[in-house]
């Protein structure tokens, strides 16, 4: 049976976290990020988990022979039997190649990009709020909790990244810029690369997206934790 693989992209805060969630209750498929696959591999010591530690512990950086293998070992576990969708993975030419690679021919590879601009995400970010338990995400201004600084599904607190800042979140954008245009260059030459305006409602991005992936079927819009 071919997997549905959806590899998601976007500058820093342009949603992917977001949809990758609504996606992943939609399809029932794991979301795996390239940290959760290195911590799980690490916890696990794996072969590569024990490695890649190494280099760590070091101060040294995690090579892409090592990143490569721990994504082959991911998605190779029983919940990856019917699809995944990957976030932060692959990073660049080189790690996409690997990654063709390790993927069955049959598997249905999406790749969608979440695009946005560097004026809207600064005003996006500044009133970004985390919670410190689930990892929902808030806006102070346009989506802000219940009760002040409290997650409405978890109780536990919100906090603001140190580097929601406007200096920083404009050199950030800068540096997604300059890193992916090869890799959305990459994608694009192989026919799966698709561009999703994400400064608009979440529910509306979801479907775009769930309507990319089931092929441009229409689809029914599924339930978002949104108010």
């Amino acid at each position: 049976m071919a997997r549905r693989i959806l590899i998601l992209m976007g500058h820093p805060g342009a949603g992917k976290g977001t949809q990758a969630r609504e996606i992943m209750h939609s399809l029932n498929i794991p979301q795996i990020s390239t940290g959760d696959m290195l911590r799980d591999a690490i916890a696990r010591k794996t072969s590569y988990g024990v490695e890649a530690k190494a280099r760590m512990d070091a101060g040294e950086l995690v090579s892409d022979e090592i990143v490569n293998g721990i994504v082959k070992e991911r998605i190779q576990q029983e919940d990856c039997k019917n699809g995944f969708i990957l976030d932060g993975y692959p990073r660049t030419v080189a790690q996409a190649e690997a990654f063709r690679a390790m993927k069955d021919p049959s598997d249905h590879l999406v790749v969608i990009e979440i695009g946005a601009n560097a004026e809207d995400l600064t005003n996006r970010l500044v009133g970004r709020l985390m919670c410190s338990g689930c990892g929902e995400i808030y806006n102070e201004y346009s989506r802000a909790p219940k009760t002040p600084g409290v997650c409405d599904f978890c109780g536990k607190q919100l906090f603001r990244r140190s580097d929601d800042r406007q200096d920083l979140i404009r050199e950030r954008f800068k540096t997604y810029q300059e890193e992916t245009q090869q890799l959305v260059d990459f994608y694009k030459d192989k026919g799966v690369y698709h561009h999703v305006e994400g400064m608009r409602l979440i529910r509306d991005i979801t479907r775009e997206i769930l309507g990319i992936v089931d092929g441009y079927r229409e689809v029914t819009p599924v339930p978002v934790r949104e108010k």
